[in-house]
């Protein structure tokens, strides 16, 4: 069998558990000849998010020091699967569509795989200003890395474990998202970016536009110039797969 790993960092998201732990498909992965473990970071959440994912059966990992990069860092930490996938625990991301993307993972023989939201159809799942937001630092992140991304913000992605290992990710919040993709491209390894639908956000936003938004446009800069064991500059091989 291969073995997946699904990290789920989450602050505060006892209500959403349920419906994010359950729409990860784990019968339908197994058929498939994948053993899927499902991780629950709980960023020093302080309502019920611990309690609930272990009553689901999920794999709580605790972090205690506040961040969507620690929050990471801790879950990838406890990741024993050969591909980890990522996303969040607010019902935004499709975690149903998993057997498809790790299909299109071993199909188009790629290490590192992550998703663009940024699509018409998916216009009304997010705030206009954070679309803006989005675009902006996408286009900048392109500029910089050259690595084609359309989408340097989202937050699924799907991996081979040894491209964590491989990579010097820095960041602790926000940011975090964008380095780990612009961290894998420029390490040379093969990577794809595909179409997803983006769900409306249950609860409540965590999102802290502004200074999140200026953190990540620091951390682009920074990251550029920053030379990290392992890194070149990428190889530009982007292909994108049709909706």
């Amino acid at each position: 069998m291969n073995t997946l790993s699904v990290v789920i960092p989450a602050l505060n998201e006892a209500p959403n558990l349920p419906t994010v732990v359950n729409s990860v498909p784990t019968s339908a992965l197994r058929a498939l000849g994948w053993e899927t473990e499902v991780i629950i970071v709980d960023n020093a959440s302080t309502d019920d998010t611990a309690a609930v994912a272990a009553a689901l059966g999920a794999i709580v990992v605790s972090q205690p020091e506040r961040g969507y990069g620690n929050a990471y860092h801790a879950g990838f930490r406890a990741a024993k699967g050969d591909v980890i996938a990522t996303g969040d625990a607010d019902c935004t991301y499709p975690f149903d569509s998993l057997p498809e993307l790790l299909g299109t993972l071993t199909e188009a023989d790629v290490e590192f795989m992550t998703t663009d939201r940024l699509r018409r159809e998916n216009r009304s799942a997010m705030k206009r200003s954070h679309t803006v937001a989005n675009y902006a630092l996408s286009a900048l992140s392109r500029v910089l890395f050259r690595n084609g991304l359309r989408d340097s913000q989202s937050g699924m992605w799907v991996f081979r474990r040894y491209v964590w290992d491989g990579v010097d990710v820095k960041s602790t919040g926000m940011a975090f998202s964008q380095e780990i993709k612009n961290a894998a491209t420029r390490a040379g390894y093969r990577y794809l970016e595909v179409p997803i639908e983006y769900r409306n956000r249950q609860g409540e936003v965590k999102l802290n536009a502004l200074p999140d938004g200026m953190a990540n446009l620091r951390q682009l800069f920074e990251h550029r110039f920053r030379r990290s064991a392992g890194e070149r500059p990428a190889r530009y091989e982007r292909r994108h797969t049709p909706a």
